[in-house]
């Protein structure tokens, strides 16, 4: 199966927050507070996809999405890789477009947010290059008001 990567089009936008929704749940559902449970509805990820369809980027094959990246600034703000295309190389090559696509935004030094306990995304991140940087609190946005987390914040220079 060819693999494309490209911007996110209206058409992507159900599949990217279905994706989206069962990937959050997944690898953050059994960390996060009850505070952010409640607003973390399938109608909240298809209202934060459609704010946000611009700065998606998607990996699909055939007709099917495979994953994703959301980035915001220096920020890797949304990564995700639906549970058929792991183990397949496929998210190494969808944080490489990532960081392409923040190295031609002029990014040197970018970060993400990782949830507090998701050990496996943890150690892809770290076989990736990036380095735990400590924890920190973000403001999650959510469909109405943001919800205060401690996350572990995880960094990348993009300089040779």
């Amino acid at each position: 199966m060819t693999e494309v990567f490209r911007q996110a089009e209206e058409r992507d936008a159900a599949a990217i927050a279905a994706l989206w929704h069962s990937g959050w749940i997944d690898g953050h559902g059994h960390f996060a507070p009850p505070s952010l449970w409640a607003v973390r509805t399938e109608e909240s990820f298809l209202l934060r996809t459609n704010r946000h369809l611009s700065q998606f980027r998607v990996v699909t094959g055939g007709d099917r999405l495979l994953g994703f990246h959301l980035c915001k600034g220096d920020e890797v703000n949304q990564f995700y890789l639906a549970p058929e295309a792991r183990g397949s190389g496929l998210a190494g090559r969808l944080m490489t477009d990532a960081e392409t696509q923040q190295r031609a935004a002029g990014h040197s030094l970018i970060w993400l947010a990782c949830g507090i306990g998701n050990d496996r995304a943890r150690r892809f991140y770290e076989k990736a290059g990036w380095r735990m940087a400590g924890t920190r609190q973000v403001e999650a946005e959510t469909a109405e008001d943001p919800v205060t987390l401690e996350i572990w914040r995880m960094e990348k220079d993009l300089v040779p």
